[in-house]
């Protein structure tokens, strides 16, 4: 198993990826909020350890951003905030555990070790929004049984948008996903591809699949 900490207190960050690494698995540490959403986002762990409060973007907010992004590996909150309210918050955020410190290393290891032990979440092979089809496994799009050529940052976009039909996306999540955590997000290249994807998917139909919400971004539903 990989797991990710981000934990910008060296001495907790330290003895939790020992900790971890006696039982053999392979961890990752970082110390702020932005460069573990963008470890997060761009390799593949199989869990998340996630301190609440971090330099740079806070944990709260890093939880948020990868969820909205479809990140499904299960997180598990590691912080001094031992509010109830505070808890809710981060469950409802999409956290699937939550530990306080100070912590005893045994609860923390048992709880990171039942989180390992649920069943994925299956991703359905083929996202469907109207008659617009895209299927994962073979990167085929179609609408209305038509098949639909895209460049791969078209298909990105797309992808990103069906996985999360019917909620507004914002531009800077948008680019992130199909452009990297560095690309400049005060570029128009997302309203670029989106003209395209507008041209190849919805020229041709009465019903239009590709809104733009102004001032916050863009979504794609019936």
């Amino acid at each position: 198993m990989k797991i990710l900490v981000i934990e910008d207190d060296p001495t907790v960050g330290q003895y939790v990826k020992r900790g971890l690494e006696e039982q053999r698995w392979g961890v990752d540490l970082v110390t702020n909020g932005e460069d573990g959403e963008q470890r997060a986002s761009s390799e593949t762990y199989d869990l998340v350890v996630l301190d609440m409060r971090l330099p740079g973007r806070s944990g709260m907010e890093v939880l948020e951003r990868l969820r909205a992004r479809g990140f499904e590996r299960p997180v598990l909150v590691l912080t001094a905030q031992d509010a109830i309210d505070a808890k809710v918050s981060a469950l409802r955020a999409g956290a699937d555990d939550y530990v306080t410190k100070p912590f005893a290393f045994e609860e923390l290891l048992a709880r990171v070790e039942a989180l390992s032990r649920r069943p994925r979440a299956l991703a359905a092979p083929v996202l469907r929004v109207a008659d617009l089809e895209l299927d994962k496994g073979t990167r085929r799009v179609t609408r209305a049984g038509q098949e639909i050529e895209l460049t791969p940052k078209e298909y990105a976009v797309l992808e990103y948008l069906m996985r999360h039909a019917g909620r507004v996306m914002s531009r800077t999540l948008i680019t992130e996903y199909a452009w990297g955590y560095h690309f400049d997000p005060g570029t128009n290249i997302v309203d670029v591809v989106i003209n395209h994807l507008r041209k190849k998917i919805d020229s041709n139909s009465d019903v239009k699949l590709i809104h733009t919400v102004r001032g916050v971004g863009y979504v794609v539903r019936p």
